[in-house]
This record gives C-alpha cells, structure tokens and sequence, in this order.
C-alpha cells in the first residue's frame, strides 16, 4: 500500500498544479487567435531586447548558487561555485515539473556532487528563503506606497474592496471576530501540545530561527547583501527589458515595470510551474490598468513567460550534462590517483592520473 500511497502522491503533486495553472489559461484564452501571436512573434517583436534580458536571468540564478556558498562556509561544508550554480539551473528546471522541489533538488545535487549532509544544505536554503522574502517585503512596501493609487484601481476592478468589507464591521463584530480567533488559536496550541506534530513544527521553527540568527557567522555579511541586491535586481531587468520588445509596452517605463513585477512575484506564490496561469493573470490585469489593450496585454504575457520558462529549461539541460563532466566530491578527495585532478573547481586534470586509476580498478576486478 505504501508505494501505491507514494505514486499517486506523486502523480497528484504532478497532476493539480497542471490542471491548475492549465484551468486559468484556458479561462484566459479561450476563444484566442494564436495566429495572431506567431505574427508577432516572428514580425512585430524585436528579439533583440529578449536576447539582451537573457544574460540577467541566468546571472539572477548563478548569484543565488555563489551566495549560496558564502551560508555553507561557515559551517564547515565547502563546495564548489560551479556545482553550486549549476544546483540552482537545475532546481529551477525541476520545479517546472513538481513545483517548489527545487530547493530538495539542489540540496541532493550538493549531497551528490559534494558530500554534503542533505539536512544541512536544506537548513542554508532555509536562510535564504527568510532573506529573500523579507527583501521582498520590503520591495512591495515600498512600491505599494509609491503607487497606491494603481493598486486600489486593481482592488477595485477585480472586486476586491476592502474598506467596504471591513467598513461593514460593527463593535460587537470586531470583538467577537477577535474573541473566535483566539479561541482558535488557544485550541490549535493545546491539540498540537498534545500531538507528535508539535515537536516537529516546534523544531522546525527553531531551526528556521537559527538559521536567521546564523547569518552573523557569514564570512562577508556586506558581499551577502550585496547578491541577494544583485538576484533581485537581475531578476527585475530580465524582465523589465522585454517590455522593449514590444511596442505597446516600450513606453510605460519603470513605475509600471516595478509594479507588474512585483504583483507577478506574489503570483506565482501559486503552486504551478513557473506561475504559469496566475502569473499570466495578474501582469496582464496590471498591464491593463496601465493603459495596454486586453489583446495586447495576452500577447505579451503568453510571449514573455513562454520564452523565459524555456530559457530555463535550457539552463536546466545544461546543468545536467555539465554536472556529468564535473568530478564528485569523493572521486576528487577519496582517490589518490585523482590528487592532481580538478574538475570544476579549479585543478588541471592529467591523463596520467586517468589512466592511473583506470589501471588500479582494472587490477582491482581482475583480482576479484
């Protein structure tokens, strides 16, 4: 029965995110001249700025390898900066098929290719993950204030008001909303004092607080700052810059970009591949406010986040054959014959140790 319970896990984690993501699209477009979007694709829209954005995306996910190295280090697990990248291109290539298993990917990939503990790696991703939502947070405050009245036209157009639903509360509302969330909060903690899982949620959290307060071990705390600077950043240009591909967004400039990005960072919270669906949704409806045509808005988002989930397909197949060509961590440090070699992390490897080691494992199964 397991096993069947394991498949069918792993079909419905597969599975719903498809239908999911599928089910908006298709809501999206249905009833769409996709005609029209190869005639844009091969006669309206300049390449050249998407080609120009590339180098951004791929930077974005090489800073998050690097930086990746700097929570490893002080906790005694070194890694190489290649093996580190190409982690993250291929977590990110995973997560297109069950979405958020890239941070398992990339921490088997470094228990693989490393010799690091799977649990360990996992605790760094932990760190990043707080870092980076708190950046995050503080990037839609920021652009929440600067363009307030934009999103209240997108509150307002998508049916959301929220000064009416809490306009409609009375006193005795309010007190006995807060008096129920207590109550529910109260009988959660004693069930779960009462449950295995308290200890599990309990340790997780510690964990979680201890890999917050690690982050005063980091060998450079400015050079952390400044990469998780240059992910972000990176990541905003790779998609500010196709906006020039097209000539119904060349001109909106940087508010809206801000803006788009921001609100299609806190879509793709959605579990679907890539946030394909209601990543779609959201950029579209804030480019619609912005001025662009329903049309065109379809056009650009389809076009953009199709071209960008290949590119990183493409990054994923390369660090999967890449990673073939780099030495394991116990080949390099376990083999006396490999001491002179260096795979991706920075030695010269001979054919004399080559063939060395082939001549010693030869030996080996003959005298089996």
């Amino acid at each position: 029965m397991e096993p069947k319970k394991s498949i069918s896990r792993t079909i419905a984690k597969i599975a719903l995110p498809l239908i999911l993501g599928g089910a908006i699209l298709y809501w999206m477009y249905r009833g769409f001249d996709f005609e029209q979007v190869r005639q844009v694709v091969l006669h309206e829209m300049d390449w050249t700025w998407m080609l120009v954005s590339f180098p951004f995306g791929i930077l974005a996910m090489a800073l998050r390898g690097w930086r990746w190295k700097l929570t490893l280090d002080p906790l005694g697990l070194p890694s190489r900066k290649g093996v580190l990248a190409n982690s993250i291109f291929l977590s990110y290539a995973a997560s297109l098929v069950i979405p958020r298993i890239g941070e398992f990917t990339r921490c088997g990939v470094l228990k693989r290719w490393e010799g690091i503990s799977f649990t360990k790696a996992l605790g760094t991703v932990v760190i990043e993950r707080v870092v980076d939502m708190m950046l995050m947070l503080l990037i839609v405050g920021v652009t929440l204030l600067v363009e307030m009245s934009t999103f209240g036209t997108f509150f307002k157009q998508t049916g959301t008001n929220l000064s009416g639903i809490l306009g409609g509360f009375t006193w005795a509302g309010w007190l006995v909303t807060a008096i129920c969330v207590v109550a529910v909060g109260v009988l959660l903690f004693i069930l779960l004092r009462h449950l295995s899982i308290y200890d599990k949620v309990k340790t997780t959290l510690q964990g979680m607080w201890e890999g917050i307060t690690s982050l005063r071990n980091v060998r450079s705390l400015p050079l952390f700052t400044l990469m998780t600077v240059g992910i972000w950043l990176s990541y905003f240009l790779h998609y500010y810059l196709t906006f020039f591909c097209f000539d119904f967004t060349a001109h909106l400039g940087l508010s809206c970009a801000l803006v788009t990005f921001v609100v299609g960072s806190i879509a793709v919270i959605v579990p679907t591949p890539n946030g394909a669906g209601p990543w779609h949704f959201a950029v579209k409806t804030m480019l619609i406010l912005y001025g662009v045509a329903d049309e065109q808005a379809l056009y650009f988002v389809l076009i953009v986040h199709t071209v960008q989930t290949l590119l990183v397909v493409f990054m994923g197949v390369y660090a999967w054959v890449r990673l073939s060509f780099i030495q394991r961590h116990s080949q390099v440090t376990d083999s006396s014959d490999f001491s002179g070699v260096r795979g991706y992390g920075g030695t010269s490897m001979t054919i004399t140790g080559l063939k060395k080691n082939y001549e010693s494992k030869l030996n080996n199964s003959t005298n089996n």
